[in-house]
């Protein structure tokens, strides 16, 4: 039985990637968030990644308050550069492949055709630029990596915009959300599906892949998905421009990406946003029951 070591293990994919392990024959998992591994500690990650040997090591430790960021670039390099630096070193020292989450960031947001994994980065926050730098020291320690940049992600765990915006509709008689900011949103268990494949995969391709949830939407018709959905139809949701919420960080106002390449070389099949939304909140639903 293969070992996967989970960083971030109780955030939202990480949360989803656990739970397919623990349903899976093929796989026994090591789980560490902060309180088991530093990542950012090299003498830490090696003793480790020694004490252990996972055979993979999937990388969903992130810093991604991206306005907080933009005050904060040390502790934001820290855990999006270096530590995924360290965390290649350790794989490459004990023969281990390892699978890194990136974002949509990396790009300037600015296109309007899905952008592809070729396409030139042009990040335009701390945020972006440090996802970008924490790739780049991937494949320089660890060329055979797999990274999988990803977007707008949300799940029952932890702190998202589906859940929030179930909250403010279920306690606001009206809301305004941005409306020229495309993109699609991404169910975390998707990606923890998409993730799976990749590892159990017959030949092992690293490389950089995309992954988001089939469509193209705007933050605003999101947000009227969920109210609908959430059966929430009191809450009057507003479209408005970018411009009337100013943010200390640039956000992308287009940033769909091209799942062609995951697609064929894996044989996946993405699910519509829509339909994975709805998943979601019958499983948010049936927690409170």
């Amino acid at each position: 039985m293969e070992k996967i070591l989970v960083t971030g293990a109780n955030g939202q994919l990480g949360h989803e990637i656990q739970n397919l392990i623990e349903q899976s024959d093929n796989y026994c998992g090591i789980y560490a968030d902060h309180k088991e591994l530093d990542i950012t500690n090299a003498e830490q990650v090696n003793d480790f990644v020694n004490s252990h040997k996972p055979n993979y090591v999937v990388n969903c430790a992130a810093y991604t308050a991206v306005d907080k960021a933009e005050d904060d670039a040390e502790r934001c390099h820290v855990l999006n550069c270096e530590a995924v630096g360290i965390l290649a070193q350790a794989a490459r020292n004990n023969g281990t492949k390892m699978v890194h989450v990136s974002t949509d960031y990396v790009f300037n947001g600015c296109g309007y055709r899905p952008y592809c994994e070729d396409d030139d980065p042009d990040p335009q926050s701390v945020y972006g630029s440090t996802k970008l730098e924490g790739e780049q020291m991937l494949l320089a320690t660890l060329p055979n990596a797999v990274i999988v940049r990803t977007a707008w992600l949300y799940s029952p765990y932890g702190k998202n915009f589906v859940k929030t915006m179930l909250n403010l509709g279920a306690t606001k008689p009206k809301l305004k959300v941005v409306c020229d900011q495309v993109g699609t949103p991404t169910y975390a268990l998707d990606l923890a599906k998409a993730i799976m494949a990749i590892i159990g995969a017959k030949v092992w391709k690293g490389g950089v892949y995309h992954f988001s949830d089939e469509g193209a939407i705007s933050w605003y018709d999101f947000s009227k998905a969920i109210m609908r959905l959430g059966r929430l139809n009191s809450c009057d949701v507003k479209p408005c421009m970018s411009d009337q919420y100013p943010a200390k960080a640039h956000r992308p106002h287009y940033s769909v990406l091209d799942k062609s390449l995951i697609k064929t070389t894996f044989g996946i099949e993405i699910p519509y946003w829509e339909d994975s939304l709805a998943d979601c909140i019958k499983r948010l639903n049936e927690t409170k029951e």
